[in-house]
């Protein structure tokens, strides 16, 4: 680059109303002042171009939809043993992406809908759906699965069996709720279950749990549904869990601001955050005696 370039590295384009800094990126000389007017105009427009041209990238990216295609739909009714007159009832979304059986679906299903029941829930059907998406989109994995949850927009809860996971740490199945959904709205309230789970009844039971209570919080007590591991001795609900399940979530709110001020002196550190923690006001229809 120049010297004249070093000491200037900005040129000011003239323009009808007011005068635009651009930076220059080239290492040549400096233009003279005849071939500058000729090509200020052309270096304007192609920069106008391009600010257009990545304004309208995301459109253009959001405008390509997804190529999914539901292949097959059935509709299992009734899938709790008789029992209690339940107190609540519920109904599923399955979304069979990864090329499972669907004999094995419904056997999972039906299991973990005996293991509900002791908290009072009936699940009292199931939409599930073998839709074929494309191979990139077969796995959990975070913004290919926000794609697929988006194009297919699918009534919560709702529960997508994949082939695989790309997820890191990779884990069986994962639950998402509302307190790990901030970031990714389009995965509130779904359960993805990796091809291959053991004990699939037990793990659909497990996580469904954790999007209807919207806790990730695990129990230690030996033969809990809850606890770390699955296992076909942990079947148990505590009252207190069926309580938290069975809770009917009536608003989201924030709380009053809270004002963070981060200063150090002599070092012009001066950081100053605002914070408005998000909490859920819920109505308990039954405590267990």
């Amino acid at each position: 680059m120049s010297v004249s370039n070093l000491e200037n590295p900005w040129r000011i384009v003239r323009h009808a109303r007011r005068h635009i800094r651009l930076p220059i990126f080239s290492a040549s000389r400096s233009v003279p002042a005849a071939g500058r007017a000729t090509r200020e105009p052309a270096l304007l427009a192609r920069c106008i171009l391009i600010g257009f041209g990545l304004a309208l990238a995301p459109a253009v990216k959001a405008a390509a939809a997804l190529p999914v295609a539901i292949e097959s739909r059935h509709t299992i009714n009734d899938l709790s043993p008789p029992g209690r007159a339940p107190a609540h009832t519920l109904t599923l979304h399955v979304a069979n992406i990864g090329g499972w059986n669907d004999a094995v679906l419904v056997a999972g299903l039906r299991e973990a809908a005996a293991i509900l029941v002791q908290c009072r829930i009936r699940i009292i059907r199931a939409e599930l759906l073998r839709v074929t998406v494309p191979a990139t989109h077969r796995d959990f994995d975070t913004p290919r699965s926000r794609e697929l949850a988006r194009a297919l927009a699918l009534p919560k809860p709702a529960l997508f069996f994949a082939a695989g996971t790309r997820q890191a740490p990779a884990f069986d199945a994962e639950a998402i709720g509302r307190g790990n959904s901030r970031t990714r709205p389009e995965l509130r309230d779904t359960v993805w279950v990796a091809r291959g789970a053991r004990d699939l009844g037990l793990v659909i039971a497990h996580e469904l749990a954790h999007v209807l209570m919207d806790s990730g919080a695990h129990d230690a007590t030996p033969g809990n549904l809850m606890a770390e591991g699955t296992s076909p001795q942990n079947t148990q609900l505590t009252a207190a869990q069926c309580a938290q399940i069975t809770a009917t979530a009536l608003e989201e709110f924030k709380a009053p601001k809270v004002i963070a001020f981060r200063y150090k002196a002599k070092e012009r550190q001066r950081k100053k955050r605002g914070h408005r923690q998000i909490y859920t006001r819920l109505k308990i229809e039954q405590i267990a005696e």
